[in-house]
């Protein structure tokens, strides 16, 4: 593979050229890697909420033309200057948020939040020089979270590489890389709920799904889910879920209704929507005492967290997350040995699988709110 290294590769990519409209497959011209990056040939590549979210341009600051994607598995092509723990040929994951190793986070064991590294949505530039490496007829194309997965390479800081396991599959792993990682540790890692207890997830799509895989994994004897969509109840089931509430259904807030279910309140809860009435319902719901609730949607820029005093005094806790509190260099290849041991399902998140030129195909599967993750394999 290193035949290529220090060169200009052409390859195929898929640029949104505007926001909105559907991405285009054009040749690009990918650089090579400077100093602390890592080249990737990608293999499989999925698509997130994230990318859809940015593309249709209800981020922050609108960026194109750009390459979206950063959910993937992928074959280290070469390597840049300074890259001494990646090699060419080994298996990575790329990660939309990083771990230097250096920073203050990075050497705490509670946080996960790289100075360095942490997710910008605005940059779409590399931080060495400040410059993009693909581009057509010498125009600069922009990056995405330092990803930028929709090519058949791609130049990702060398902080942002999980490398794994070469036996692991990297069209099942791929969906490790964000947001099945992001649910399961949100579960796992910062709930922590223990054998036996109670557990309610707000929101069913791919992260709450994951959330309520994790509650299972812990061993939770009711895994409640909370969803306006009663649709997603039965694929729920597969995911752990045993008792199923659409707010909907009831005259009174959803945070009553699950208290009177449970005897007080659930032990732990998951919100997974970034609705900010479902964040308030899921503190609120959690037992007095020992209850703790952990938010991981992202919420509306202007939204306000409303809610008495009283509810943290009476001993519940309230917790955010980010990524699942994963390091992703430290953390993400020991979460592909929990699939490798059959310990965690991936296959039942993959409920679609397109060939690189219909990408737009897993947008349009996202956007009708069909399926899960919709694989995109790089290879016709």
């Amino acid at each position: 593979m290193s035949s290529t290294a220090g060169q200009v590769i052409r390859c195929r990519a898929a640029v949104a050229w505007e926001a909105g409209k559907p991405l285009v497959i054009e040749e690009v011209e990918v650089a090579p890697p400077q100093t602390n990056e890592v080249r990737v040939k990608i293999l499989f590549t999925s698509l997130c909420h994230t990318d859809v979210y940015f593309w249709e341009a209800k981020g922050q600051n609108p960026l194109f033309p750009r390459i979206y994607g950063h959910e993937a598995g992928g074959i280290v092509e070469s390597v840049g200057e300074g890259v001494t723990d990646l090699k060419p040929g080994d298996h990575v994951l790329p990660v939309f948020t990083g771990e230097c190793k250096e920073c203050a986070h990075c050497k705490s064991e509670e946080s996960n939040m790289c100075d360095l590294l942490r997710i910008n949505t605005d940059r779409g530039v590399m931080l060495n020089d400040g410059k993009s490496r693909f581009s057509i007829n010498g125009k600069p194309i922009y990056h995405f979270v330092g990803t930028s997965t929709f090519s058949e390479y791609t130049v990702i800081h060398v902080g942002c590489l999980a490398k794994i396991n070469p036996l692991a599959p990297l069209d099942k792993v791929c969906v490790l890389s964000c947001g099945i990682s992001t649910g399961l540790g949100a579960t796992l890692n910062v709930a922590k709920p223990t054998k036996g207890s109670t557990v309610a997830v707000f929101g069913l799509g791919a992260v709450g799904l994951a959330a309520a895989e994790g509650a299972r994994i812990a061993g939770a004897s009711r895994i409640i889910g909370v969803d306006l969509n009663s649709s997603r109840f039965e694929e729920a089931k597969k995911f752990g879920a045993t008792e199923f509430v659409n707010p909907k259904d009831y005259n009174k807030p959803v945070q009553e209704v699950i208290a009177e279910m449970t005897n007080g309140g659930v032990d732990r809860s998951v919100e997974c929507t970034g609705h900010i009435d479902a964040m308030i319902s899921a503190f609120e719901c959690v037992h007095d005492g020992w209850g703790v609730a952990v938010l991981v949607g992202v919420p509306h820029k202007d939204a306000v967290f409303k809610t008495h005093p009283m509810n943290l005094l009476n001993e519940r806790t309230l917790k955010g997350t980010f990524f699942g509190n994963y390091k992703p260099r430290s953390d993400l290849p020991s979460v592909v040995e929990k699939y490798m041991s059959k310990e965690l399902e991936v296959e039942k998140f993959i409920t679609h699988t397109v060939p690189f030129s219909e990408i737009n195909k897993a947008f349009e599967y996202m956007l009708r709110g069909e399926g899960l993750r919709c694989i995109i394999r790089m290879e016709e």
